[in-house]
Order: C-alpha cells, then sequence, then structure tokens
C-alpha cells in the first residue's frame, strides 16, 4: 500500500539533528477568541482558537501554555485533581497535562470522534461530549475511552454537567440524562420548546438550560422544563454560570445577562463589556469572567455592573492584513479592526476610532494615507497613522473590500463585485469592470502601466487603469488566485490549492513553481529583494531563493501554519496568523540559516522519525552525501511493507519524508532506508 508523502529538499527545519532560529510570537494583537475557561485554585485557564493561556492573577496578565498542544483549538477544559484537560476541535482530541498546562500529551485512544465540545469530571470518570460521536468515558485520566451512548438519539453534545449521580448532555436534540455514568441515557425535554440546548448550569436542586430560544428551568432533573426569559432580550443563550443567587447568561450579540431570581426576570449587565458575543462565563470567588469572542476576556467584581478587558499577553487575533509606513506596522484583524506597532511588535495598541466595521480584510498605504478595506463596511480612510478615521465610500457599490492597491495617485479597491477605481484618495469610487468576467476579486497588483487581479476565475490584466479587462490565463491550471506579487518582469500567483504559479510575460502564460512547496493552499505572497515567501493555510511559510524554482519551509517555532497574511518590515518578516496572532523572525536568520544548510553531507544518516510516538502523521529525515538511487519503505511487526515513501535516484542533499499514517493501525513499525550500500533501519509507534 503506497501511502501519500510530502517531499522537501531540507535546507531548513529543526529536527533532530537539524537546529537554527525560530518564529517567535510577538505581543499581540491582543482580543483573543475565548471558547472555556477552568479554575484550580489562583490559576484560572482560558481555552482559545490559539490553544490555552494560564493566569495566576485574576487576569491581569496570561501566559501561552502550549508544549505538546498540537491542536490550538480548544472549546473545552476541566480538572480532575491537579491533572488539567483540553478538548479540541479539527481532529485534535483530547489533551492532558499534569503541571497546570506547561506540557501536554494526546490522550486519544478509542475516542472514534475528536472534534470535543465539552468534559466533565464525576469522580474519577471523565466524559467528553464530542460533534456526532456522542459521550466518551474514560476511567483512567483518558489513556483510553469508550463510547457510551445507549438511548442517545442525538449525538451532537454541546455541554455536559454533573449533579450527583446524574449527568445531563445539552445537544442538538434537547437535554439527555444518565443516572449510571452514561451506560444508559434517556431524553429529559417535557416543556423544552427549543432544543438546541448550548448551555447547561446547575443551581442546587435547580437545573438551568441556555438554547437558541432562552433560558429553561427544571426543578424536577429535566422531567419537566418551564421558559424563563423575562427580560432576555438577546434569546441566543451560550453559557450559563452561577454564583451564590446569582444566574448568569452569556449570549451571542446581547452580551451577560443577570437574573437574581432564579430566572423569573433578567437585566442586561454590559457596561463596559466591549464584545457582546460571549462565549464563556466562569466564577472565582467573588470574581465574574466572560470570554468573548475576538474581544478577549473581562473581569467584573460587581457580578456584571461593570466590566473591565483583562488581555495582556492573550495573544490569539485573527490577523487578515498587513501594511507598512515607515517603522509602523498595521495589522488587520477579523473583528478587532486595525492595530499599530512600532517597535516591531513587541507591543500593539488598537487604533480604531471611527472604524465602524472591525472585519478588516485589506490594508494599503499612500503617502500619509492608510486605507482599510472592510467586510460590509467598505473603505476607511485614516491620514494620522489610524489615530482616527472616517468612510470613504462614495460610488463603492459593493463594501466587501479584499484587496487595496495604490498606483501613483490611483487607488484601486478589490470587491465581490469587482474592481473600483479612486483618484482622490477615496472620496469618490468608480467601477472599472468592463471584461472582468469574474468579479469575485481578492488580490490586486501593479507592475508599471499593468494592472492584475486575481480572481475566484484567474487572472485578469488591464493597461489602462481598470478600462478594460482581459483574462491572462493560460496554463494556469488552478484559478482561485488568492494573492498576487511582482518583482521585476516576474509576476506570481498564489492559489487556494494549486501552489504557486509563475509569468515572465504579464500573464500571457504561466507555469507551475511548486518543487518543495508541500502546501499548496497559499493564501500570502511577499518578496524582499530576490527572495519570495509565500504564506500558506496550514502549511507555515515558504521560501524560494530562485523565483519559485524550488521551495524551502521555514516554519520552525510556528506553532500556528494558518498563514493569512506577510508582511516585511525593515529586517524582519511578520506573519499574520489565523487565531494567533502576529509571529516575527529577523531575515537575516531565515536567509542565512537556508544558505547554511544547503551544504552536501558528508555521510549517510538515517534520523529517528519525529514525533514518535506519533498519530496521525510522522516525519522522516535522512542524508545523501552523493547521488544514489534510495529506497525509503516501511514495514509493520510481521515484515510486512505498509507504505513506500521513496523508490527512485535522488541527488546528495538533505531530504524529509512524511508519513501519512490514517489507514494504518496501532502498532510498531519499522522504516528501512537503502541507498547504494547503506541500509539502516529504525522502530516507531503508531498510537490511535
Amino acid at each position: 500500500m503506497k501511502k501519500i508523502t510530502n517531499l522537501i529538499v531540507l535546507l531548513f527545519i529543526t529536527l533532530n539533528g537539524f537546529t537554527f532560529g525560530q518564529w517567535i510570537q510577538t505581543n499581540g494583537p491582543c482580543d483573543a477568541n475565548v471558547r472555556c475557561f477552568a479554575k484550580s485554585g489562583t490559576n484560572l485557564f482560558a481555552g482559545t482558537d490559539g490553544g490555552v493561556f494560564l493566569s495566576t492573577n485574576n487576569g491581569t496578565s496570561w501566559t501561552a501554555v502550549n508544549t505538546g498542544l498540537t491542536n490550538t483549538n480548544v472549546y473545552a477544559l476541566a480538572f480532575s485533581g491537579t491533572n488539567i484537560f483540553a478538548g479540541t476541535l479539527g481532529g485534535g482530541g483530547v489533551f492532558f497535562s499534569t503541571n497546570n498546562g506547561t506540557s501536554w500529551i494526546a490522550v486519544n485512544t478509542g475516542l472514534t470522534n475528536t472534534n470535543v465540545y465539552a468534559l466533565a469530571v464525576s469522580g474519577t470518570n471523565l466524559f467528553a461530549g464530542t460533534w456526532g460521536g456522542g459521550v466518551s468515558l474514560s476511567t483512567n485520566n483518558g489513556t483510553s475511552w469508550i463510547a457510551v451512548n445507549t438511548g442517545l438519539t442525538n449525538t451532537f453534545v454541546w455541554d455536559l454537567t454533573v449533579s450527583g449521580t446524574n449527568l445531563f448532555a445539552g445537544t442538538d436534540g434537547g437535554v439527555f440524562l444518565s443516572t449510571n455514568n452514561g451506560t444508559s441515557w434517556i431524553a429529559v425535554n417535557t416543556g423544552l420548546t427549543n432544543t438546541n440546548v448550548y448551555a447547561l448550569a446547575v443551581s442546587g436542586t435547580n437545573l438551568f438550560a441556555g438554547t437558541y430560544g432562552g433560558v429553561f428551568l427544571s426543578t424536577n432533573n429535566g422531567t419537566s422544563w418551564t421558559t424563563v426569559s423575562t427580560g432576555l432580550t438577546n434569546t441566543n443563550v451560550y453559557t450559563l454560570a452561577v454564583s451564590s443567587t446569582n444566574l448568569f447568561a452569556g449570549t451571542w450579540g446581547g452580551g451577560v445577562f443577570l437574573s437574581t431570581n432564579n430566572g423569573t426576570s433578567w437585566t442586561a449587565v454590559n457596561t463596559g463589556l466591549t464584545s457582546t458575543y460571549v462565549n464563556a462565563l466562569a466564577v472565582s470567588g467573588t470574581n465574574l469572567f466572560a470570554g468573548t469572542s475576538d474581544g478577549g476576556v473581562f473581569l467584573s467584581i460587581n457580578n456584571g455592573i461593570s466590566w473591565t478587558a483583562v488581555n495582556t499577553g492573550l495573544t490569539n487575533t485573527y490577523v487578515s492584513a498587513f501594511a507598512v509606513s515607515g517603522t509602523n506596522l498595521f495589522a488587520g484583524t477579523y473583528d478587532g479592526g486595525v492595530f499599530l506597532s512600532t517597535n516591531n511588535g513587541t507591543s500593539w495598541t488598537a487604533v480604531n476610532t471611527g472604524l465602524t466595521s472591525t472585519y478588516v480584510k485589506s490594508l494599503a498605504v499612500s503617502g500619509t494615507n492608510l486605507f482599510a478595506g472592510t467586510s460590509g463596511g467598505g473603505v476607511f480612510l485614516s491620514t494620522n497613522s489610524g489615530t482616527s478615521w472616517t468612510d470613504a465610500n462614495t460610488g463603492l457599490t459593493n463594501t466587501t473590500v479584499l484587496a487595496l492597491t495604490v498606483s501613483g495617485t490611483n487607488l484601486f479597491a478589490g470587491t465581490y463585485g469587482g474592481v473600483f477605481l479612486s483618484t482622490n484618495n477615496g472620496t469618490s469610487w468608480t467601477a472599472v469592470n468592463t471584461g472582468l468576467t469574474n468579479t469575485d476579486v481578492y488580490a490586486l497588483a501593479v507592475s508599471g502601466a499593468n494592472l492584475f487581479a486575481g480572481t475566484w476565475g484567474g487572472v485578469f490584466l488591464s493597461t489602462n487603469n481598470g478600462t478594460s479587462w482581459i483574462a491572462v490565463n493560460t496554463w494556469l491550471t488552478n484559478t482561485y488566485v488568492l494573492a498576487l506579487t511582482v518583482s521585476g518582469t516576474n509576476l506570481f500567483a498564489g492559489t487556494n490549492g494549486g501552489g504557486v504559479f509563475l509569468s515572465t510575460n504579464n500573464g500571457t502564460s504561466w507555469i507551475a513553481v511548486n518543487t518543495g512547496l508541500t502546501n499548496t493552499n497559499v493564501y500570502a505572497l511577499a518578496f524582499s529583494g530576490t527572495n519570495l515567501f509565500a504564506g500558506t493555510w496550514g502549511g507555515g511559510v515558504f521560501l524560494s531563493t530562485n523565483n519559485g524554482t524550488s521551495w524551502t519551509a521555514v516554519s520552525t517555532g510556528l506553532t500556528n501554519t494558518d498563514v493569512y497574511a506577510l508582511a516585511v518590515s525593515g529586517t524582519n518578516l511578520f506573519a499574520g496568523t489565523w487565531g494567533g496572532g502576529v509571529w516575527r523572525r529577523p531575515l537575516s536568520e531565515v536567509i542565512v540559516s537556508v544558505e547554511e544548510n544547503n551544504s552536501i553531507p558528508t555521510n549517510y544518516l538515517l534520523e529517528q522519525n519525529y514525533p514518535n510516538p506519533f498519530n496521525p502523521s510522522t516525519v522522516i529525515c535522512y542524508r545523501l552525501p552523493v547521488g544514489s538511487f534510495v529506497t525509503l519503505k516501511v514495514f509493520d511487526i510481521l515484515g510486512r511493507e505498509a507504505a513506500t515513501l521513496v523508490n527512485e535516484y535522488k541527488q546528495a542533499g538533505q531530504y524529509v519524508e512524511t508519513l501519512h499514517a490514517t489507514s494504518l493501525p496501532s502498532g510498531v513499525y519499522y522504516y528501512t532506508l537503502k541507498a547504494e550500500n547503506y541500509v539502516q533501519t529504525k522502530k516507531m509507534m503508531l498510537i490511535k
């Protein structure tokens, strides 16, 4: 059985003997997407789309604690004694830490669905609620799991809660009750008129359910329910929390509500809560914490009467665009607006006064003018480095602005409605779409008098400032174009799934330039001198020093590899990630490291795979001092061939292979490298 492999000529990587510099995460921007909380003593943990963060001072400052957490989409946290568990989405399953998040290990054996939305602890039992896989039980701290779904007719589990010997599951099909640790379930939905149950909370003998239709109360363990939503002006309830006689409801778009009478009536308590999309609530003594969508964490010390943002160090932002102006670096974010750093990312400041739409898709600089293209809000202009903004949308009939570019005194905007031109800094706009047969414009680039538009239907060229367009797509085999960049007479296009294409004749013809580019979802391109960088979705950053002829991965230390934006500022390369904020790396470090590791090895060498044990993928490095015919094969413990990774002639150099073992069973495997007279075998273990 032959497995799909990813091959890279190893020019730069940190792996078992290959150690160089790496990326570091800058201190922001802040405004995290906080999904959940867990409290143990004075430690407060926040689960975000960028992993787990720890605060030991009630949110005054936060520290990322993600070592070993290979999936950072954390939707659930739970403590069992001194052990903390994290439930993740996207196939990551459950992770386990015995040292307050200093290090994590995956604990998924038997967990057949690894999209974990909820965790709950009852004695020595740990329960995981999954999206489509129901509930699983572990009695040994996650070492192994078994599904416990008998009677659970809806397996899309949003929340779990324990009350004495009762275990409740909130699902897309209402509430289910188990009195025997999940061995069997019964639906308990009488009177529950909305069965999309996102949150559950217990207060004494009262059980509350938060739904898309408000809050419901049961005083008899779910046998019957009553709606208790008077005054709850937003009924999309995502989270519930109890503090003494106070019941709090976090809603999607309506902020936090307080009830002092078991839900009989509610009052909005949102003063200072600048993000009203509330995913999580947690109580610690007299402190109430709210985790929000892209607003980070807020703290109230007076039962919600007032709130304060407590986000220092909480660096989990969706970064969609960069712009550089002198020593100023601007980052456009999803729902967080624009942030400014004047010190290479050491600190960031939100600069959003007047920016009424904070979903920023694109940025551009023209002299002292800074433009921001937004999703639904059109274009905004700042003449003072973001201190204040004014909208500049007259004539802009489509206000989802995906791309901005400047050519002399002309400003172009790429939108879902084609290209628009402004000759007066956005004061007025004119549509310039004649011949543009696809008007979903994701990228714009200028080369002399040529203007290029990258669309969901390929590349278009205008030689007259957009007055007319022609398609230039010959041999562009993937026409989902997300990025464009120009270097001299070379035009590069980054595509969704097709990698990078090069045209040396203004788009008349294209060739794919993807050797070594192991991830072909290219969302960003940037040049520094003759060095071309590609930011990919899920593969991190790649570097080509020869106009795309070959690529090298330069992502060591970049724990979030969903790269949406790239920028060169001074001597640094910046990567904007989707959920992990901004990362920085010195250009000299990247380029020198590539040059140093381009030397010919002096001996054959087969490295130990990493990680080991692994699930589901692992990488294998090897070196060749001379050109050789190479075979690299994987065998099971009985000696049967399980995969052929290499079976061809290779030039002298350093190589990396990736084994994707999704269809292989757990167990011990051996991999053998044969090259000329060199034969070496090593052992590895697959644990699912």
